[in-house]
């Protein structure tokens, strides 16, 4: 087990870019190569270099295409009704473009892929007429319009919905005007669209009145009066290199949009562009994302700070991780200064888990309590919702998931202060000990009657619920187990946690999102770190040396490994991250290995 500690540390130090941290790498996304194909095909005048550009893309997904004729968030992973849907009205678009088809792939080729695409789609909602797909895909979302308008708008755009008379008398609307109201009265609406949306709201919301205007014969229409102001509003939102959350399908949705409306030309749907043509890998597609840099940087630390006699250069990453932190009111959400995102690139917008991470890492790394450490304790202390959990980007902002409070980032933010909470002066500390309280309390009433926890960012396709109950339980125990001073029923619910966490692992020491679904490194380091506690109880324990010796067989060689596609994006779309199974692993054998061994399995287990 030392030994694959150290094949792993020395793996992680590696990875570090030019800039001595690390910025990790997402999978490749059919959705997000799809529309950025889309997207550049409609490009006013198709400037050098998109031909090529399309071309690569529509390759790669031709290539990607599974055996049954669908497509999935992954390459790995079975294909879905949303992803299958927007790469066939891409390819439907291209086929009605004879240039176009010829010069991205044989005609042969994309009529096969698109036939079976239709005959696996139709399978899924009844048939591949408009209403047919209408309704199966909003049935996915539900009230949620966020993600079910947009994928129809590309349908529409793309011709699959029919004559646009046709497509948009059967697309619902989106409250785009809405977005010219302040921040705080959107908040108070409770819309059924969430926060991260506006550009999508307003892009896509202004086409279906114009399109059906047009469709009419009507030159002209009130809701084209507000056209100015909408814009305005989206050069706001837009960050400087033109990427909208430095997301490939988020950009690609808003330069379609913009496109549709008679807009192609405007400054937003140009950056937009800008972004997706540097955005292309040189495999041909595009991730959902750039990457989550922060992220894993926040993380390597972590982990590499709990592996005694390791050589960091923590200076570097003390320095990046301080000229990360958002130092102005952010533009797309309003957020106050003080908080962290996901990436150190201009889309990222500053969220909860993100500034817990920072600030956990900080503190791992030996910084001082300063003004910034400070700003950023109390950023997640006003981000807290009003039931004491706490949200990903907006406080009190609506009734969908990812504005909604959760147990995932509500345990990371209460790990965060309670860093801290030493160091703190006496006004600062009583602040922390409130919001803490708080958070103990909705932690303890969002605990499953299993006794586990479900998480937001992060889930499991082989349930069908999607959800991932062993990383959420292990992401709540890990901060309970750490807690100083907690009251007689934290301690209770935390026992009831562990007892269901150690009921979960497999007979081989591994861990799924549950006893029922297969093991992943992600999944059985997370359960190693939260049990691996040093107050744990004699079967935890035994459970996570367990765990750590399936790790170290599955790891213990140079073979490679592929990430597995737990966490979970907007819209629920699934990614991997290669650098999860090394940073969390990383962890996981460090704390086994600085615990003192139990007689039953601990020899057995370190020996490996």
């Amino acid at each position: 087990m030392k030994q694959t500690l150290q094949t792993l540390r020395e793996r992680l130090l590696a990875a570090r870019d030019a800039r001595g941290v690390w910025t990790g790498e997402l999978s490749d996304s059919a959705l997000s190569t799809a529309l950025a194909v889309t997207a550049l095909q409609h490009a006013p005048g198709m400037p050098p270099g998109d031909e090529e550009r399309r071309r690569r893309g529509l390759a790669w997904l031709l290539a990607t295409q599974t055996a049954d004729g669908s497509w999935g968030d992954t390459p790995e992973l079975p294909g879905n009704l949303s992803t299958t849907a927007i790469v066939w009205a891409t390819l439907h678009d291209l086929r009605g473009d004879a240039a176009g088809c010829a010069a991205s792939a044989p005609a042969p080729a994309l009529a096969d892929a698109m036939r079976r695409a239709e005959d696996w789609m139709a399978q899924r909602a009844g048939s591949t007429a408009p209403t047919a797909l209408v309704q199966a895909i909003s049935k996915v979302y539900g009230a949620d319009r966020t993600f079910a308008v947009p994928i129809l708008s590309h349908l529409a755009w793309c011709g699959a919905l029919g004559t646009p008379g046709q497509a948009w008398q059967v697309i619902p609307p989106l409250p785009y005007l809405l977005a010219l109201l302040p921040r705080r009265l959107l908040a108070l609406l409770r819309l059924h669209v969430v926060s991260y949306a506006l550009p999508a709201l307003i892009a896509i919301g202004l086409v279906r009145p114009l399109a059906r205007a047009r469709a009419r014969g009507r030159r002209h229409n009130w809701r084209a009066r507000l056209v100015p102001a909408l814009l305005r509003r989206l050069e706001q939102l837009q960050p400087s290199h033109g990427g909208f959350l430095d997301a490939a399908p988020l950009t690609a949705f808003v330069a379609l949009g913009l496109t549709a409306a008679g807009l192609g030309d405007n400054t937003v749907a140009c950056r937009c562009r800008g972004f997706l043509r540097n955005g292309q890998r040189a495999s041909g597609a595009w991730p959902i994302d750039t990457d989550l840099s922060l992220w894993v940087t926040s993380l390597a630390a972590r982990a590499l700070t709990a592996v005694q006699d390791v050589t960091l250069d923590k200076a570097v990453i003390l320095a990046h991780l301080r000229a990360t932190q958002q130092r102005t009111r952010h533009p797309f959400t309003g957020a106050a200064p003080g908080g962290w995102g996901w990436s150190d690139r201009a889309g990222a917008v500053p969220d909860g888990d993100d500034t817990a991470g920072a600030l956990i890492a900080l503190h791992r790394l030996g910084a001082p309590l300063d003004g910034a450490v400070r700003e950023g304790l109390l950023w997640l202390v006003n981000l807290q919702n009003r039931d004491g959990g706490l949200p990903t980007f907006c406080r009190g902002w609506g009734r969908l998931p990812f504005d909604r409070s959760c147990p995932d980032l509500t345990a990371h933010a209460c790990a965060a202060w309670d860093a801290w909470s030493g160091a703190a002066d006496r006004s600062l500390r009583q602040r922390l000990a409130r919001s803490r309280r708080r958070a103990l309390r909705y932690l303890l009433h969002r605990q499953q009657a299993d006794g586990s926890w479900i998480p937001l960012w992060f889930g499991n396709v082989g349930r069908a619920d999607h959800a991932n109950p062993a990383l959420g339980t292990a992401r709540v125990l890990t901060t309970l187990a750490a807690l100083r001073d907690v009251a007689a029923d934290v301690a209770e619910s935390c026992a009831r946690g562990e007892a269901w966490l150690c009921a979960a692992q497999h007979s081989d020491g591994g861990w799924g999102a549950d006893a029922a679904t297969p093991a992943t490194i992600e999944e059985t380091a997370w359960a190693v770190i939260a049990l691996a506690q040093p107050a744990a109880r004699p079967a935890a324990r035994a459970a996570a040396e367990r765990g750590a010796a399936w790790l170290a067989r599955r790891l213990g060689s140079d073979a490679p490994f592929t990430p597995a596609p737990i966490g979970l994006y907007f819209a629920s779309l699934w990614y991997a991250e290669k650098l999860y199974p090394l940073v969390w692993s990383i962890e996981a054998l460090a704390r086994v290995l600085a615990q003192p061994s139990q007689p039953s399995s601990g020899t057995t287990a370190r020996a490996e």
